[in-house]
């Protein structure tokens, strides 16, 4: 991982000890550099993802930041030291991102999310940040893409010149495209946000906050998406098992090839 930032290996995936503000101001130097970075943002359902899967592991390390998404993250990077750390969630990010850059003039382009959820985020941020510059949108279709669709893509992004690529594909979908496009974009930054599209766009509802600070929002998703979720958390005992055993010594994870 290249970062000026420590990081912490949990099972083999190194997240960054970060903060919001850090994140901003991280973002802010690329920009103004034209460095060519990606964010991935994790929860602990991701991290899970990136144990069972070494080139998804491989990709979250060599991301620019792998921000800590969920507050069990939090509180396992605290308890390695970094009473700095705090939740880095992925709207909360956009929110942030967006609201500083009426400052900067970034523009930004919104990739991802279902047929016109892209369209709808992006009404409702011009809504709550009438200055906002955003230089585009498009939702893939849900389809292994031709290379010929995907040169368009690649094409129209580069044309619009944002400083920022939202991509809101969902895990670990978006952390591979990321990946295999940042040489292909001119954007200094892309940002894997998965649900944040459906969550700003208002196509979702959010968990009031006091359940996302608790560590609980998992179970508010479960509870409103079960059939979609319900795997995704069946893993969450064996998460914590292994984590158990990383925090006691008991077994090592690699992060490495």
């Amino acid at each position: 991982m290249e970062s000026k930032h420590k990081h912490v290996d949990i099972l083999g995936v190194d997240v960054t000890a970060i903060n919001m503000q850090q994140t901003i101001d991280t973002i802010d130097e690329w920009i103004r550099t034209n460095h060519n970075k990606y964010i991935c943002v994790v929860p602990a359902h991701s991290i899970f993802l990136g144990y069972q899967n070494l080139q998804l592991r491989e990709i979250f390390n060599h991301s620019g930041l792998t921000t800590p998404d969920g507050m069990v993250i939090v509180w396992l990077l605290r308890l390695h030291g970094y009473r700095n750390v705090d939740r880095v969630y992925g709207p909360d990010l956009m929110h942030a991102v967006c609201k500083h850059s009426l400052q900067t003039g970034w523009k930004h382009y919104f990739f991802g999310g279902e047929p016109g959820v892209a369209d709808q985020l992006s009404e409702k941020l011009k809504t709550q940040y009438p200055e906002l510059q955003i230089s585009g949108t498009y939702s893939p279709p849900f389809r292994q893409l031709t290379q010929d669709e995907d040169n368009e893509i690649i094409t129209n992004i580069n044309h619009a010149h944002p400083d920022i690529v939202w991509v809101g594909l969902g895990s670990p979908k978006q952390e591979y495209w990321m990946y295999e496009h940042l040489e292909k974009l001119s954007a200094p930054v892309l940002i894997g946000v998965g649900a944040a599209f459906d969550f700003l766009s208002g196509n979702k509802h959010q968990a009031p906050r006091w359940i996302q600070r608790s560590g609980f929002e998992w179970l508010f998703r479960l509870v409103n998406e079960p059939r979609r979720l319900w795997r995704r958390y069946a893993n969450y005992p064996l998460f914590i098992f292994l984590i158990l055993l990383q925090l006691f010594h008991l077994k090592k994870f690699s992060n490495h090839n």
